[in-house]
């Protein structure tokens, strides 16, 4: 396995380096009144080499045109990147030449240099695959046969992008009293992402909900959906056969919760550790940041990646 490139290393303006895939196709209509036809439309995903933050644009088909579209969009909200790089799609060939016509005109410093993986290697992609892998996987589940307005496509996107952006990736500091943690969105807003208060509907029928409710009803079922796999991925361990990297006390952790509302995770530090009579640590006493001290099973605490090392 190769070394990470610089990009991916460096301490760069969020998504100066930034990768772009397609996904899909998904079903809209555009507009409520009976008898309108449904077409398709595609997830178009940009993520940051540095900061592993996504943002999602919605596009009506795959040609070069509505992908340049969806680039200007995403560079007048995040800014101009300065590399990108995808595979070898038509339409990103096509846009390609397209800009290198117009940045022939333009100062050298308003160019943007792409860069295509080799033809059959989406493995060279795994950083946008990945991210791929986590929006549409869920997506196709929590949307099913329910075909949308763009508008509401649109919306469930943008919401899906916020929890995409909310995952802890590292303790921003190592002081026992310090219970928040490094996102992507503090390197997009400067804060913690967060969203609006809503009704838990999961109770309710699919066929008595509103069009509001239902919208709801996918953003509530994809946080759920996601953030039980995140949480999954952070506590993998050979099964039996060898020991885990035994926790420590201090040590940052994510707490599994099936009862949180969207872009809220709950984190803690351990406190105090519990062995059994093996000397093997399985029970732990963690304390939130609201002071209290919660007693849990290792396997419902997951360190954030950084603490292992």
């Amino acid at each position: 396995m190769g070394d990470l490139p610089p990009s991916r290393v460096s301490r760069l303006k969020p998504f100066s380096h930034t990768g772009v895939d397609f996904a899909g196709p998904f079903k809209v209509t555009m507009s409520k009144h009976r008898g309108i036809r449904a077409s398709k439309a595609y997830l178009c995903l940009f993520v940051c080499f540095a900061t592993k933050a996504v943002h999602l644009e919605l596009a009506s088909d795959l040609t070069m045109n509505t992908f340049l579209a969806a680039l200007k969009r995403f560079i007048a909200r995040r800014g101009r990147c300065s590399n990108l790089y995808s595979d070898c799609g038509t339409n990103f060939v096509a846009a390609h030449r397209y800009l290198n016509e117009l940045f022939a005109k333009a100062a050298s410093a308003e160019s943007i240099t792409w860069h295509f993986n080799p033809a059959s290697a989406p493995h060279f992609g795994g950083l946008w695959e990945s991210a791929i892998k986590c929006a549409k996987m869920h997506l196709l589940r929590v949307v099913g046969e329910q075909i949308l307005t763009y508008e509401e496509l649109n919306t469930v996107f943008t919401q899906v992008e916020a929890i995409l952006n909310s995952r802890p990736l590292t303790p921003v500091s190592n002081d026992p009293h310090d219970f928040s943690a490094l996102t992507p969105g503090h390197f997009l807003t400067l804060e913690p992402l967060t969203a609006l208060p809503e009704q838990d509907n999961t109770a309710l029928p699919i066929n008595r909900l509103t069009r509001w409710q239902l919208l709801e009803r996918m953003h509530r079922d994809f946080w759920n959906r996601w953030s039980k796999e995140y949480l999954h991925n952070l506590h993998q361990r050979s099964k039996w056969h060898l020991s885990s990297t035994p926790v420590k006390e201090n040590v940052l952790v994510l707490i599994k919760s099936d009862n949180l509302p969207p872009c809220k995770w709950q984190l803690g530090r351990i406190v105090e550790l519990h062995p059994g009579a093996d000397g093997c640590t399985r029970v732990a006493s963690v304390k939130t940041a609201d002071n209290n001290i919660l007693k849990r099973p290792v396997i419902k605490l997951c360190p954030l990646p950084l603490e292992d090392s």
